[in-house]
């Protein structure tokens, strides 16, 4: 694909990787790109590796396969570093981002000798103030938007605003906390961006 870009989660089972993938699409979607959200389906259990992919353009996608050569690398979980290659056909001007509370500088040596741009985001700590618990997957998603630049900050945080209060629609303490590590991500982000 030339004109857009192309992401590749990798989590774990029940961590959110593949609502992430679907709700950028999703948000993407609503903003005017053309998308493309979707999970690559293996053993379904949790604490298993997972992948999800997005595709996100402003023009027609006509693709339709999996990712090889991301422009962006999410990884939900920092433990698959040691068992999966997170940052194989990572295009060397794309970027790649760890949930991880160790510095940008830390991870490097454990990425396959990667030379792009690598950022981290502490999403343990931002959900736990938050929303209370861990739940990675709102942080990450507001990395992968920050990061990318695919869309405005306020469009982005507009639209997920919306979509929380569909989802969530009679639990109004989930919307908030979730907007709140929305947030607190891009602050996070502000001093590498």
């Amino acid at each position: 694909m030339n004109n857009g870009l192309e992401i590749r989660w990798h989590g774990r089972g029940g961590q959110g990787a593949k609502t992430a993938a679907l709700l950028l699409a999703d948000v993407a979607f609503k903003t005017g790109k053309y998308v493309q959200g979707f999970p690559e389906y293996g053993p379904e259990r949790m604490g298993a590796p997972i992948t999800a992919y997005n595709r996100i353009s402003d023009e027609v996608i006509r693709v339709h396969s999996n990712i090889y050569t991301p422009g962006l690398v999410v990884v939900v979980d920092e433990t698959l570093l040691h068992s999966v290659d997170v940052t194989a056909g990572l295009k060397e001007d794309g970027a790649i981002i760890v949930n991880t509370p160790k510095s940008a500088d830390e991870i490097k040596p454990m990425l396959n000798g990667y030379q792009g741009k690598v950022y981290t985001v502490d999403a343990r700590k931002i959900s736990v103030q938050a929303l209370g618990k861990y739940f990675p997957n709102s942080p990450m998603l507001a990395a992968a938007v920050a990061v990318s630049g695919i869309m405005k900050k306020d469009a982005f945080i507009s639209e997920m605003r919306a979509s929380y209060q569909h989802k969530f629609a009679k639990k109004p303490e989930v919307i908030d906390g979730n907007m709140q590590a929305l947030e607190l991500t891009y602050e996070e982000l502000k001093d590498v961006l």
